[in-house]
């Protein structure tokens, strides 16, 4: 069977073979695109996670903010970055605690979305592949069905023998197209789940973060600045 299949493909015309090739490389690239995602989505989430748990779990703000930045590959680190920024330059503008709360909830939205717009980074080649493969393979099928008709006018005959290499050829564009197609757009829907998740965690992030920029503003006493650098 495996002689058979590939040795078809070795006499397929050249357009046909193009049309395979092609496919062959969409495949790969998914499937690698899917195995790097699959990893840092994951890592991102156990990372989100955690740097949440700790954060809760500081004394006060200063020290929340210290323990994200020992992890810069975590999610809430660039998040919790703008919020820092902006914190310490509303202070040093002297803004009232209220325009403080409201330039940090701007820019702690602000991160989340520049943070979930990285993490969604190649995922539209994934939907691309999902997308476009099957038509690539119907296309070769297509090309394929078409010298079918045209070797049946050439020899005269329409018999099954004439019709049925050029035909099963055609058919073999159309069922790799949706082998490559099929795991993208699992893939695709796989991962745009967990990049729900990782939303849901920025944003709970974030709102954390607020409430404690809010008791600390509310405590009457001299605010530190937070250490930027250490972010």
């Amino acid at each position: 069977m495996e002689f058979s299949f590939f040795s078809m493909i070795a006499q397929a015309g050249l357009v046909a073979q193009l049309v395979l090739a092609l496919l062959v490389l969409m495949s790969i690239g998914s499937w690698a695109l899917m195995i790097r995602k699959w990893i840092s989505l994951g890592s991102a989430y156990r990372k989100a996670e955690e740097g949440m748990g700790r954060f809760e779990r500081a004394r006060d703000l200063r020290d929340a903010v210290q323990t994200l930045g020992n992890d810069p590959a975590s999610p809430l680190y660039y998040v919790a970055h703008e919020g820092v920024m902006e914190f310490n330059r509303s202070k040093e503008l002297g803004n009232a605690s209220e325009i403080v709360v409201d330039n940090v909830r701007r820019a702690l939205r602000q991160g989340v979305g520049t943070e979930l717009a990285r993490l969604h980074h190649s995922l539209s080649l994934l939907a691309t592949t999902a997308n476009t493969a099957p038509f690539i393979g119907l296309f070769g099928t297509v090309w394929g069905i078409m010298n079918s008709f045209h070797a049946i006018g050439m020899l005269k005959s329409a018999s099954l023998a004439t019709v049925a290499p050029g035909i099963s050829e055609a058919l073999v564009a159309t069922a790799i197209g949706l082998g490559v197609a099929v795991p993208a757009t699992v893939g695709y829907n796989i991962f745009l789940g967990k990049l729900s998740e990782i939303d849901t965690k920025l944003v709970n992030f974030a709102g954390v973060f607020l409430n404690r920029v809010q008791r600390e503003l509310n405590a009457h006493r001299p605010v530190q600045r937070l250490g930027a650098t250490e972010m």
